[in-house]
């Protein structure tokens, strides 16, 4: 049996996309089409695929994982569990402090979503730092990622020309995506080309092999609302969608990352549609952000923007915690940001695949004050089980509920 790519380019479905089509009730024929032309990605864990992409639902990932200011194994696994237990789609391990291969097998060992690595979040590690780092070690971390059995991987694409731009730019923040930061650094420090552009086909054949989807990072995302949409941006746009298209021509799937960061409101619809209109593959977003002045509130700023971005076309979002900008979030900060993005996808989700039933059934429930069916139905229901009543109306308006009111006057037309 070939690879997803190569199945579906054969006619056939593979059964860790027929698993992901199976749970979200697409189509195989139509999934067959989609996977074929990259505008699908599944990734696997244990042989389950999750799909990401055109016909399925926005997609939630969690990021997790310690730094060299604060490393707690068993900190990190409590935050992985939470997030699977409140709905996280995917889990991404950002680990730069500590024992990085146990925490990442720790991980592993206690969830069952698809996890996600940064590779050369552990080869600047293993280097000793950034003065160390080089392409053998940022490699050899590819490949041992890969042998563990990680379900995606992000790599950065940036080149000279992206970095010359960005040395031109205005920027405020300058570069705000550590893995970009990391990558650029070792090109600038070094004189030589990206490594994964200059060993692209040894990457592309261990991702191919694995059965790994590659995420194209964003290095040149806004740190602030004011930092958007310049030509070091554009330029990053478009390479990164030829490097796609080459992934994608070497049996790769990929997802591309983009249009995140911090994103004044009113640009983030035409910011996906740049993507979107350019491009088949899955789009990722981080946040985004729609002011900068949310700290400590970051969660709620990142889901105005989430839900903005999927209904525009967006995929897959990476979900902001309220210790963004701040720290390393807690178990409940990490569960509070999930469900705030959880919320943004679907509330895109009713503008990009019409998926208002559940809303429908809802609004039912919440007519005959069925208050069991409310909670069954809600996006988070463990949030409000303990805290609505076992009958009749809420204690918002106790005997003058509007709508027991009006149904027993309606009654009597």
């Amino acid at each position: 049996m070939g690879t997803i790519i190569e199945e579906a380019i054969e006619g056939r479905i593979a059964p860790a996309a027929a698993f992901a089509a199976e749970k979200e009730g697409i189509s195989t024929d139509y999934l067959i089409h989609d996977i074929a032309h990259g505008r699908v990605a599944v990734m696997v864990r244990d042989g389950k695929g999750t799909g990401i992409g055109r016909g399925f639902s926005a997609k939630v990932n969690v990021n997790l994982g310690t730094s060299t200011a604060r490393s707690d194994l068993d900190a990190e696994v409590a935050k992985a569990q939470i997030a699977e237990q409140y709905g996280a789609d995917t889990i991404t391990d950002l680990s730069m402090g500590g024992d990085i291969v146990a925490i990442r097998e720790a991980v592993v060992a206690h969830t069952t979503v698809p996890l996600t690595t940064v590779p050369v979040y552990q080869a600047t590690v293993d280097a000793g730092g950034v003065a160390e780092l080089n392409a053998d070690i940022i490699i050899d971390c590819v490949k041992q990622h890969a042998e563990e059995g990680i379900s995606s991987l992000v790599l950065h694409g940036t080149d000279r020309t992206i970095l010359s731009a960005l040395k031109r730019s205005q920027r405020i923040l300058g570069v705000v995506s550590k893995g970009g930061s990391l990558t650029a650094a070792y090109m600038l420090r070094t004189g030589n080309e990206n490594p994964f552009l200059e060993h692209f086909d040894e990457v592309a054949e261990i991702m191919k092999r694995h059965e790994i989807v590659v995420s194209l990072g964003n290095t040149m995302r806004g740190g602030s609302i004011v930092d958007g949409g310049d030509v070091a941006a554009a330029l990053e746009r478009k390479q990164n969608i030829k490097i796609a298209d080459r992934f994608h021509e070497a049996g790769v799937q990929v997802i591309i990352e983009g249009c995140g960061g911090h994103v004044r409101i009113n640009r983030i619809p035409f910011c996906v549609r740049l993507y979107k209109d350019a491009s088949p593959y899955p789009l990722f977003v981080a946040g985004p952000l729609a002011t900068d002045r949310a700290v400590g509130h970051d969660h709620i700023a990142g889901a105005i923007g989430a839900a903005g971005a999927v209904a525009a076309g967006a995929d897959y979002l990476c979900a902001i915690t309220p210790a963004e900008h701040i720290g390393l979030p807690s178990g409940d900060e990490i569960r509070e940001g999930l469900i705030a993005f959880r919320i943004a996808a679907h509330v895109g989700d009713t503008v990009r695949l019409g998926l208002d039933e559940n809303d429908r059934s809802f609004s039912q429930c919440r007519a005959a004050l069925d208050w069991k069916g409310q909670v069954e139905l809600a996006i988070d229901p463990e949030g409000i089980r303990s805290r609505v009543p076992e009958s009749g109306p809420c204690s918002m308006c106790g005997d003058y509920c509007a709508i027991r009111i009006m149904q027993e006057h309606l009654g009597r037309l």
